[in-house]
């Protein structure tokens, strides 16, 4: 299973209120592929290499939001 197919499952299984925050982390860059991760349910998408200030701005936003 990969996080397109997990996310919904996680979503599922907890109230809005206990939600996790998902962000992927992967080597996909192809076009589409974000909006693909965001539409599974995800918080947000991050491509390798991965840099930490992109790690930092990602946590902060969800957080945020």
């Amino acid at each position: 299973m990969d996080g397109l197919e997990a996310t919904p499952k996680i979503r599922q299984q907890f109230k809005a209120a206990r939600q996790s925050y998902i962000i992927a982390m992967t080597a996909n860059v192809m076009p589409g592929d974000r909006e693909s991760c965001l539409e599974a349910g995800m918080n947000d998408y991050l491509t390798k290499p991965l840099k930490l200030q992109k790690i930092q701005d990602a946590i902060t936003s969800v957080i945020t939001n």
